[in-house]
């Protein structure tokens, strides 16, 4: 059963969505389903959206919300169903999800298209999230054609239709205590599994073998599933950003990097570390990896309240930028190395996103034509990097060493606290942790 705490918390943000709304119906489905072969599926994995707003984890379901002066908060959800409980687990039924989580009333997932047209009339304004589901489009529309249908008896449709993500998004943006302790506890099983990846790792061992004992340590915590596909990219590997195959060589003298994250109670972790495979950093590894480490607490520091979402990219890139040209792979200064876009051979992504129920989370970057300021309650990753790929005029002891460097930042209201500062990061740190545990 939930607490009587988090019972009020989603009851809460469904009444503060209510409010924002102000008047009108919202629809919101979860997740469908998805096929992965013959009749197996995915493992299911709720929309973010409905499970904000509901902790209802099981697919085939809509939550429907009522604003104004009588505001509802309607579920529909498969019926009970003793013979599919056999084959396919437990299900709520509308009755038993009213009474646990809170709903005004719940209905069956049969008699939605029925109970829509019903609800929708007179209803000013239809909040959906246009566009995320064809087929989800359609039966919205169809439902809006239905009651339009009806006018002659005096029954009107919406008249407008608005994206419900845009009032949700802001919701998301700041996260409340409730969510802040799952996304430490994902912070914490993520770094412990970083550890032991750098604990196990050793010459001619697999990627997959690594990625195999990050997968042990998010399970065995309860983090039954990555927050995103891991990256594990031994050598030359780690100069492709999206790198997931996973199934190479790993080679004495090769940098490892690993971006790697558990997904727990709905919430993603996101760290990426970077060590040697033998253990111990040679002199030109070193060497870029100062620079990115620099970098990100550059970027970490002005990671805090009142600056501007840009801010921590703009402080990284400036000592990115200079790093390029004590190395010699950029020209000039650094201002000119900014300007005419040089950096971007060896750093070429930004260096952060929001953090949330989705690895890349919902929120507006900028407001208008400004960046969005920082404010507490904000989680975001620092993630700066150098990827030197093989060219002339790269000296060849730099070529195929790929650094990054991300950790998860909580904005505070003094500052900002690193969730996964606990993963190893100094050299010193990787080296004593490679060699000692």
């Amino acid at each position: 059963m939930l607490s009587m705490s988090e019972f009020a918390l989603y009851s809460e943000r469904r009444t503060r969505l209510q409010k924002k709304m102000q008047q009108g119906i919202a629809i919101i489905p979860t997740a469908a389903e998805v096929t992965r072969n013959a009749d197996t599926n995915y493992d299911y994995r709720h929309d973010s959206n409905f499970y904000y707003l509901s902790d209802f984890a099981e697919p085939e379901a809509v939550l429907v919300l009522i604003a104004g002066d009588k505001p509802q908060s309607i579920l529909f959800c498969r019926e009970k169903n003793l013979e599919r409980e056999i084959w396919d687990g437990f299900r709520h039924g509308p009755e038993g999800a009213r009474d646990k989580f809170g709903f005004d009333a719940a209905f069956s997932i049969e008699n939605l298209e029925e109970k829509l047209v019903e609800l929708m009339a007179n209803q000013p304004v239809l909040h959906y999230p246009i566009g995320a589901a064809a087929d989800w489009d359609a039966r919205i529309i169809k439902s809006r054609e239905i009651v339009k249908a009806k006018a002659r008896t005096g029954i009107q449709a919406p008249s407008e239709i608005r994206d419900v993500r845009e009032l949700l998004n802001e919701m998301r943006l700041l996260k409340d205590f409730h969510e802040l302790d799952i996304m430490r506890r994902a912070a914490k099983i993520s770094c412990d599994a970083h550890r032991r990846a750098m604990n196990i790792t050793k010459p001619n061992l697999f990627e997959y073998q690594i990625e195999a004992e990050l997968l042990h340590e998010f399970c065995r915590h309860g983090a039954r599933h990555p927050a995103y596909t891991s990256i594990v990219a031994g050598g030359a590997n780690a100069c492709t950003l999206h790198y997931v195959g996973n199934h190479a060589r790993l080679n004495d003298g090769e940098l490892l990097l690993i971006d790697a994250g558990c997904e727990l109670e709905g919430y993603a972790s996101d760290i990426t570390r970077t060590f040697p495979v033998n253990g111990k950093f040679n002199a030109a590894q070193k060497d870029v990896y100062e620079i990115v480490l620099s970098a990100q607490a550059a970027a970490i520091a002005a990671a805090k309240p009142g600056n501007l979402w840009n801010q921590p990219h703009e402080a990284a890139l400036r000592v990115l930028a200079q790093g390029f040209i004590d190395l010699k792979i950029c020209n000039g200064s650094v201002e000119a190395v900014i300007e005419s876009e040089s950096y971007k051979q060896f750093y070429m992504h930004r260096t952060g996103h929001w953090l949330g129920m989705d690895v890349h989370d919902v929120g507006e970057y900028k407001i208008g034509e400004e960046w969005r300021s920082l404010g507490a309650g904000m989680t975001l990753t620092v993630e700066p990097g150098c990827y030197i790929r093989p060219a002339d005029n790269i000296p060849s002891e730099l070529w195929n060493i790929g650094i990054r460097i991300e950790d998860d930042v909580l904005i505070t209201a003094l500052g900002n606290e690193v969730l996964t500062q606990a993963a190893p990061k100094t050299i010193k740190e990787i080296e004593e942790v490679m060699f000692h545990e």
